[in-house]
């Protein structure tokens, strides 16, 4: 049986590792494309008859055909695992010689920090060989109550090693060292941990199963956007961001760690994750701390102005290598991102965007990363995973929420309450498609079909995240690199945002409703019934009798709330505009 034929989708050739070679040796152009990922689902045979490069070369486009249906079924587990095999070693016990004094390293730490606030403990210590593969260190620290906390620590360049940890309580709390390198072994301290500082409201947790809350028991609502690479386009551009998200309604940023290289994201980062060069190749082995340092930079300022930072840490969107990096490579990699920024409270981790694109890795890939993961943040920060065409198995006992992106192409909020009920999780709904005016379907919706889905996710019990592909001259669109909103949505979601907000109880909860209407918040008391795209001129209802009701009349698009003079009870009939996106809340009085 021939594995790939002509009419062959491009996406599973692509996902084959002999395939994608091929490709890659002969038609670099294609493979190296920012639209590569737009022509995943059409023919391959299509796809190079017309590339550009096999113009008038139809026995290299048939050779190529001919290459592509000799191939063999891949055993994609086996290939990682031979990748593996061929992985660096662990560290060696003995990076420093017996003559150096055990515990040596010159430490400096402050004597004092604040609960919920950052400790860091430097160390001068060995830089020869590669201390960013060579040497283990971690160090663990015993909080007031006799609890230990094992924190990873990480090279910091320059001979200079971190360990940070996001204090989680106050009091007296002393640490101890370990690692492979003689001089950074048994190091020991103490500080005193203060109460934390007034309007520090700690990590963003689970609450009520399907809800989010930080850790001093406020709600915490995400109303989350997306700008995968804004962190990668220079300090004009950043600075332009953070004001943007300064005077707008989002309190959640979906971004990348690494740089993307998609349709309107060609041009080059100004620092890398690697040391190296797109020209000269990188040293996967190496990270660039001055790429980590900009990075944890802009996290600060993200927590400055309450937003989460919901970082990325794997996408397929690469033409620099570091989505095919080696499994220990990977691994590495995750334990030093999240040694260096797992202190920062505003951390939410997801494994990938669209994990179902990562083509060389496997179901036993994420589990393991999701393992690593959790193994060096003792803040345990949320973690989940995102997808492109299938879901990910969102029980899994680590995905601490579901976070979506679209399947159907027009119904996506609308299946909030199913996926709840599959899950038992928050539902997230990262990606519903995005405001803007692109030739790509989830780049294309209205402002007011943006603000729809926000509001059905918020009646169903989930949360709907946004974004901009608007069309710019200098290719900045905001999804992938920031700078000014330019859609009609931002506005209508911040009015959601404060409705959401004056929920008794913080959270709305999807109540029993109407077969054509969804309905939220706390049943007789606080109901909030969304009309969606439908326009009624008029609504019956029926509450119970004896309590008596104030009816606010909403008007999501034009933000604005009516109050009927008059309470009412019992069964009653409601006037409404005869326009779309209306809801009805009802507030029992007294």
């Amino acid at each position: 049986m021939t594995t790939f034929t002509a009419e062959s989708p491009l996406y599973f050739v692509m996902r084959h590792a002999e395939g994608n070679r091929i490709l890659s040796e002969r038609v670099p152009t294609l493979v190296n494309s920012p639209l590569l990922h737009t022509l995943y689902f059409h023919e391959v045979g299509t796809i190079l008859g017309t590339e550009d490069a096999l113009q008038g070369k139809p026995g290299e486009t048939a050779e190529i055909l001919r290459l592509l249906g000799e191939l063999e079924p891949e055993d994609l587990a086996a290939r990682r695992a031979a990748e593996a095999a061929a992985d660096l070693p662990a560290p060696a016990g003995d990076y420093e010689p017996g003559s150096v004094v055990r515990g040596s390293a010159v430490a400096a730490y402050p004597t004092t920090a604040a609960a919920r606030g950052r400790f860091e403990l430097t160390l001068a210590g060995p830089s020869h060989g590669n201390p960013f593969t060579d040497v283990e260190l971690r160090a663990v620290f015993t909080s007031p109550s006799g609890e230990t906390l094992s924190v990873p620590g990480f090279y910091d360049g320059d001979g200079s090693y971190k360990v940070r940890l996001l204090v989680p309580d106050p009091g007296e709390w002393t640490f101890t060292t370990t690692s492979n390198a003689r001089s950074l072994d048994g190091v020991t301290g103490a500080f005193t941990a203060r109460e934390a500082v007034a309007g520090t409201k700690g990590v963003v947790r689970v609450a009520k199963t399907f809800h989010f809350a930080y850790e001093d028991g406020s709600p915490y609502l995400p109303i989350g956007t997306t700008s995968y690479a804004w962190t990668h386009q220079g300090d004009a551009l950043e600075k332009q961001t953070l004001d943007t998200l300064a005077a707008g309604p989002f309190n959640k940023m979906r971004m990348c760690v690494f740089p993307k290289s998609y349709l309107f994201n060609e041009n080059e980062p100004e620092f890398y994750p690697f040391e190296g060069s797109l020209a000269a190749g990188f040293d996967y082995d190496r990270p660039n701390p001055e790429f980590y340092r900009h990075l944890e930079h802009r996290i600060g300022q993200l927590e400055e102005l309450g937003i989460e930072a919901d970082l990325i840490l794997f996408h397929a969107y690469d033409r620099w290598g570091f989505s095919t990096m080696s499994p220990g490579r990977d691994d590495r990699y995750l334990k030093y991102v999240v040694a260096r920024l797992a202190s920062h409270r505003n951390i939410w981790w997801s494994l990938a965007n669209e994990y179902d694109l990562l083509f060389r890795k496997t179901t036993e890939d994420w589990e393991r990363f999701a393992g690593i993961v959790q193994a060096n943040d003792p803040s345990g920060h949320l973690l989940s995973i995102h997808n492109c065409h299938a879901f990910y198995d969102y029980s899994r006992p680590w995905v601490t929420h579901s976070s979506i992106q679209r399947q159907d192409v027009h119904k996506t909020a609308e299946f909030t309450g199913e996926w709840r009920e599959r899950w038992g999780k928050p539902v997230v709904i990262d990606e519903c498609a995005y405001e803007g005016n692109i030739d790509q379907g989830w780049g294309n919706i209205t402002g007011e079909e943006m603000t729809r889905r926000f509001w059905e996710g918020a009646v169903r019990g989930g949360y709907v995240g946004h974004g901009e592909t608007y069309m710019h001259p200098a290719d900045v669109l905001w999804w992938a690199k920031g700078g000014e909103f330019h859609g009609s949505s931002p506005e209508r979601i911040a009015f959601l945002r404060r409705i959401l907000e004056e929920t008794p109880g913080g959270f709305l909860e999807p109540l029993p409703s109407a077969w054509d209407v969804p309905t939220a918040g706390i049943r007789h008391e606080y109901e909030i019934s969304y009309f969606g795209f439908n326009q009624p001129t008029y609504r019956n209802f029926v509450m119970p009798a004896g309590r008596r009701y104030e009816v606010d009349i909403i008007d999501t698009w034009n933000m604005s709330i009516d109050t009927l003079p008059d309470a009412v009870e019992g069964r009653f009939r409601v006037e409404l505009p005869g326009r779309q996106f209306i809801a009805v809340r009802l507030r029992a009085v007294g």
